[in-house]
């Protein structure tokens, strides 16, 4: 085809298309009234049913003149194009920037409701959108079709709203009205393109539509996607079929199988790498972009700043920000310190974002008042109403943005909270709290340009906690309505008093961020012990464990030392370094250090030492005769308390009966009675010599894991067997996963969704519960060998972030100018 009959047919598929809408104009129109009578048939409160009456008569004198103006409005447009009235705001936002006034509500709210019917609208038809703009593209050699083309649903959408409030009819009528005109128009424009489609294609264009032509990729990810597929580096990979997005040329997160590949550091390289391309992308398509390198660690959690908290309780309560409880007269508390910004936003675009967090702050509650506008079953529609008004705010912002930096950076924040908001795998009613994080995290975004360059940004990193930490709520949730949706509402008070503390200082930048990661970590502790209570009895249990092992090598640690010089029968030495120094944890852990039945163990002890010393006088013999019933009985009932089984305590007294008897012949030295005060003494004050804290050498971390096994009971499991041996790798990797995450466990026939609540303080052990409230116990080594044999696996891939910047990425891939439009 020549150039010129490409132009002509294109002109006359416009005149299909537009004749199209004219005509589906009638139907349209008489739908909504019929829908308009009908909410005068519904049984509603008085007040309701009156302002129902006075739609519905609005709608019976306006509405003819509404399609009037409509039909001529997109003739109009057809013929001399669509004005974009924004740009009329941003003259008025740059001759009065004193005053930083950019638009008023109403426009706001206008823009709102033109974009959730345009969303709609394209919801229905997508993909003949998307043939239709293919064949056009084809036809007028375009990269593609202007913003304010009549093609697109938006503009077809702010035609309608615009003749709406021209003719006479209120936002109220469009509200009572909106059902019925989304489902309408929905159908009109969907209808419209098919018959555009129809038509072109009786005119041979492009009767198989194929996209590959009109991707647009960047050259590192074109040759990257050409080596995953084995071609030369000029053809690009073939992409998804549309409307899916072609990816970046990014390979997906896999774990390992055996590899001495650390699944952590290659998490971390590949979030690495999503920041690099998007680096690439910006330093090709933004002229000016301030791009930084990446100042990711090497290893998670170094080079870290040191952050101070707010202060708050170790329950994250309220009071301790001035936001949380509605107060506002304390003094601001103490931010983490924090490098300095690189860059301020344009006074403009500071004034868009402060009136945009402002107006996300007071929108209108959702039908049914507070209640309903904190219940699950509104937030749905919340959401519905949040990805409208992101939408508008969009073009607001990069409306006042200075320079194309500014614009790409609104851009990319906005493409990366859509995926978040978009993530069903976190509930609608916590997402109703992300999306408040967007004009914070656009603040920073603007001002730190290693927002992104770096995943481990403390934005990033709180989104991703937060994220990771309700990715299972629903499972949870779905245990019962009662305890368990209470310690659910925890949780989400929690990340509204994060996203209210994030929004009341809003020139802190990365400092209140890393404040309030500091403080929801410290939250999380206190969540899982004693307001989760799936969790609460496990992480106790745990506790008790961790503390009864601990106590148990530094009881050993220190008879060690005591018996160095002692001669004493090896029988008796084995026995006391590895039972009655367990007998010893258990029972102060029990009844305490202090109590009567611990120095009775410690005397028992004393005693047992004593015994098995060489007994050269018949008086000694005598006396060890004498003393042995009660020891023994003594012994038996320490074992028993710290739960061995009867057979194992005879072979324990076995034992000590043969030591005991190689004492009566033995030709070594007795223990002076002065050296035997001495360690009567030190028995009697063992608490006083232990440790701060057990020296963590690999000998001593074996010994912590020892024999977990006696440690199971009702409602906790302990994980003694099973996966495959695992390499150093694996070790560090277990070793950095963090309370909160959500897993797939697979475990004595049951594969199910657990959720790791506690991790001891040497990180040694790890307790995953699950939803109905069992414990999963586990030493380090052996959640490394699950992990390595993928009989445990993370519920997520990367992080939330990352994910959503990969999303944001092979949308730019497609399409780069969105940076700059």
């Amino acid at each position: 085809m020549t150039a010129a009959r490409n132009q002509a047919l294109a002109t006359q598929a416009r005149r299909v298309y537009l004749e199209a809408l004219v005509r589906g104009m009638t139907p349209l129109v008489a739908a909504i009234g019929q829908g308009a009578g009908q909410l005068l048939s519904q049984g509603a409160a008085h007040a309701v049913m009156m302002a129902r009456r006075d739609a519905v008569q609005a709608w019976q004198k306006f509405g003819p003149s509404w399609q009037l103006a409509v039909v001529g409005a997109l003739r109009h447009a057809a013929v001399h194009g669509v004005s974009d009235g924004g740009r009329e705001h941003e003259t008025t936002a740059s001759t009065g920037s004193q005053k930083m006034s950019l638009v008023d509500d109403s426009t706001i709210e206008r823009e709102i409701t033109s974009s959730r019917l345009a969303l709609v609208m394209m919801d229905r038809a997508t993909w003949e959108f998307t043939d239709l703009r293919t064949r056009m593209q084809a036809l007028e050699s375009h990269d593609d079709l202007e913003p304010l083309d009549l093609l697109r649903a938006h503009v077809v959408a702010r035609l309608a709203l615009d003749a709406w409030t021209r003719v006479g009819l209120s936002t109220e009528v469009w509200l009572l009205l909106h059902h019925e005109l989304h489902e309408e128009f929905a159908q009109l424009i969907s209808e419209a393109y098919h018959e555009t489609n129809r038509w072109l294609i009786a005119q041979k264009v492009l009767p198989e539509v194929d996209l590959r032509p009109f991707i647009r990729r960047t050259a590192q990810a074109a040759k990257e996607a050409a080596a995953a597929a084995g071609g030369p580096p000029a053809t690009p990979a073939p992409p998804a079929p549309p409307p899916v997005a072609p990816t970046s040329g990014l390979a997906p997160l896999t774990v390992p199988s055996g590899s001495g590949e650390l699944p952590r550091s290659r998490a971390s390289s590949q979030a690495d790498e999503v920041m690099a391309q998007l680096q690439r992308v910006l330093a090709r398509h933004v002229p000016g972009f301030p791009v930084t390198k990446s100042q990711i660690p090497a290893r998670p959690g170094a080079g870290k700043p040191s952050l101070a908290g707010f202060g708050a309780s170790p329950a994250g309560g309220a009071a301790a920000s001035p936001v949380a409880d509605g107060g506002g007269g304390s003094a601001r508390p103490a931010l983490a310190d924090a490098p300095p910004v690189s860059t301020a936003a344009s006074p403009r675009l500071a004034g868009a974002i402060k009136h945009a967090q402002e107006s996300f702050q007071r929108r209108p509650a959702a039908p049914g008042g507070a209640a309903a506008e904190s219940s699950g079953q509104s937030a749905p529609r919340q959401l519905e109403e949040i990805g409208a008004r992101n939408q508008a705010f969009k073009q607001v912002l990069k409306q006042a943005a200075s320079t194309p930096a500014e614009r790409a950076t609104i851009e990319i924040v906005a493409m990366m909270f859509q995926s978040i908001l978009t993530e069903e795998r976190i509930p609608a009613t916590v997402r109703v709290w992300f999306a408040r994080l967007q004009m914070p995290v656009l603040r920073v975004a603007v001002s730190e340009p290693d927002f992104f360059a770096a995943a481990d940004h403390p934005a990033r990193r709180l989104i991703d906690r937060m994220g990771a930490c309700v990715m299972g709520f629903n499972a949870a949730q779905a245990t019962g309505p009662g305890a368990e949706r209470a310690s659910n509402d925890a949780l989400e008070r929690e990340i509204k008093r994060v996203v209210q503390v994030v929004e009341a200082y809003p020139d802190t930048g990365r400092r209140v961020f890393s404040t309030v990661l500091t403080e929801f970590e410290k939250f999380l502790d206190h969540y899982f012990e004693n307001e989760n209570q799936a969790s609460r009895r496990g992480v106790s249990l745990a506790q008790q464990v961790e503390q009864r092992e601990t106590l148990a090598i530094q009881y050993t640690i220190e008879l060690r030392k005591m018996l160095s010089e002692v001669p004493v029968q090896d029988g008796v030495r084995d026995f006391l370094f590895h039972v009655w120094a367990d007998v010893l944890a258990v029972t102060a852990v029990r009844a305490g250090a202090q109590a009567d039945v611990t120095k009775a163990m410690k005397r028992a002890a004393a005693d047992l030492i004593w015994s098995a010393s060489a007994k050269s006088s018949r008086e000694d013999r005598a006396d060890v005769i004498r003393r042995l019933p009660p020891l023994l009985k003594m012994l038996r009932d320490g074992m028993s308390h710290a739960g061995l089984p009867l057979d194992k305590q005879d072979d324990h007294v076995r034992q000590l009966n043969n030591a005991l008897a190689a004492a009566f012949t033995a030709k070594t030295a007795a223990i002076p009675r002065e050296r035997l005060d001495e360690l009567m003494d030190q028995l009697e004050t063992l608490e006083a010599m232990l440790p701060e804290d057990v020296d963590g050498d690999t000998h001593v971390d074996e010994m912590l894991v020892r024999d977990l096994s006696g440690h199971e009971s009702d409602g906790m499991e302990v994980v003694a067997e099973g996966g495959s041996a695992p390499t150093p790798a694996m070790v560090a990797w277990a070793r950095e996963l963090q309370v909160g995450g959500w897993f797939m466990l697979d475990y004595r026939g049951r594969n199910e969704q657990v959720q790791l609540a506690w991790r001891g303080l040497r990180k040694q052990l790890a307790l995953f519960v699950t939803p109905k409230g069992r414990g999963v116990l586990f030493s380090l080594n052996r959640m490394a060998a699950f992990l390595q044999a993928g009989l445990l696996l993370p519920a997520q891939d990367e992080a939330l972030t990352v994910q959503a910047t990969r999303k944001a990425l092979a949308k730019l891939d497609a399409d780069p100018d969105q940076l700059l439009k």
